[in-house]
């Protein structure tokens, strides 16, 4: 459990500032749009580039990322279902949902839960390539096809994805760099560095001021966060754990880094990209914060029952 909770604890803190930030108006009125934004086009853009340009495509070629890729997409088109047909949100917001009920906070809190509970960040690296690589795509053109309404440009737009969104745009240039093999200077890599440090700090600094504005949710909205998080704390890794073992066969240590993995709570992208779209960031909100609190216990019960 100390392993579980020392991950978990830097997250709490944080969002606890921004609460106290929001609460009390330290920052204006404007601050938390304009952390999200900071965010999502300049910090989380240098984060993920240095980490795509330091990264191994083919690490990705192992059984084990082909059970949490196969257990993710499942819960991912469970959660899109869900959203359309049970909560009929729009389309933008279903790929929204969709996110809530499966994309892993593989970064900031599975590289630390890996480094204490599996003494190897390989495999949660790998899987946080995966998701980088193809399933923030996929949100992001689930999204684009909502938002931008003109049928006539829509290809057009869509294909200039990556020159228009800084995340898909920065996650492309790291992986050419390291598809290329390239060995950028330390000029370009300190500031970048520098900069991607802001990207869990503002993203989960703004999820705690957007608490301020947190309103009785009805019975309905109560019943899809509910279905969302139980896909994301318990489908997934259970999923997970079902396809490892009996479909690949997967060793015991493997089979444990997936179902950790897949059992990480919803990552706080899931706000930002809501917010950058003015689409509803309460349910991502509270799908971050009630998944993140329910996984500290399913983690610890994961290491205790597979560890």
């Amino acid at each position: 459990m100390h392993s579980v909770l020392s991950g978990f604890l830097p997250i709490w803190i944080i969002t606890a500032f921004g609460w106290v930030a929001g609460r009390f108006n330290l920052l204006g009125d404007q601050a938390q749009q304009v952390l999200g934004r900071f965010a999502f086009t300049f910090a989380m853009p240098a984060l993920l580039f240095l980490t795509m340009a330091k990264s191994r495509p083919g690490a990705l070629a192992q059984p084990g990322v082909a059970v949490f890729a196969l257990s993710l997409l499942a819960v991912f088109a469970a959660g899109l279902w869900a959203s359309r047909r049970l909560f009929r949100r729009k389309r933008a917001e279903q790929a929204i949902g969709a996110m809530a009920a499966s994309y892993v906070n593989s970064a900031n809190l599975g590289i630390p839960v890996a480094l204490h509970v599996l003494h190897d960040t390989s495999f949660i690296v790998a899987a946080a390539l995966f998701q980088m690589l193809f399933i923030t795509p996929l949100i992001l053109v689930l999204i684009e096809l909502d938002v931008r309404r003109d049928a006539g440009r829509r290809l057009l737009r869509m294909a200039q994805l990556p020159l228009r969104n800084p995340v898909v745009g920065a996650s492309a240039a790291g992986v050419a760099v390291a598809a290329l093999g390239l060995r950028l200077p330390a000029e370009v890599t300190t500031p970048l560095t520098i900069l991607g440090g802001g990207a869990v700090p503002a993203a989960l600094f703004a999820l705690g001021m957007s608490l301020t504005a947190r309103t009785a949710a009805d019975p309905g909205e109560r019943a899809e966060r509910a279905v969302l998080v139980t896909l994301k704390t318990a489908v997934q890794p259970l999923l997970a754990y079902v396809v490892g073992r009996w479909a690949f066969g997967l060793g015991r240590h493997e089979l444990f880094a997936v179902v950790l993995c897949a059992a990480l709570p919803t990552a706080q992208n899931a706000f930002i990209f809501a917010s950058e779209y003015r689409l509803d960031t309460a349910l991502p909100r509270d799908a971050v914060l009630l998944s993140t609190l329910l996984s500290m216990l399913s983690l610890s019960l994961i290491a205790m029952l597979l560890g």
